[in-house]
């Protein structure tokens, strides 16, 4: 695991960002003391989203409001 100073981090994030995104982890320091990890995101959970993104798609098929958006709007106006 890399250390990046703060100011550097500030500067360089978007790169910071592009090698987190390829499994790099960094220590970022302040006045040479750690205050914060960048690192990525598990993958764990990411079949469970998708799992549940398809279940909601399945779930809404076919499906529709009896009332226009503009009636929605509406309702939600007059309070």
């Amino acid at each position: 695991m890399d250390t990046v100073g703060a100011f550097e981090a500030k500067t360089h994030l978007s790169a910071l960002l592009e090698r987190v995104a390829q499994g790099e982890s960094f220590t970022i320091t302040k006045h040479g003391k750690p205050v914060a990890m960048l690192a990525p995101v598990p993958n764990a959970d990411q079949a469970r989203r998708q799992q549940a993104i398809k279940a909601l798609k399945t779930f809404n098929k076919g499906r529709t409001l009896d009332i226009g958006w503009q009636q929605l709007r509406d309702e939600g106006r007059r309070y």
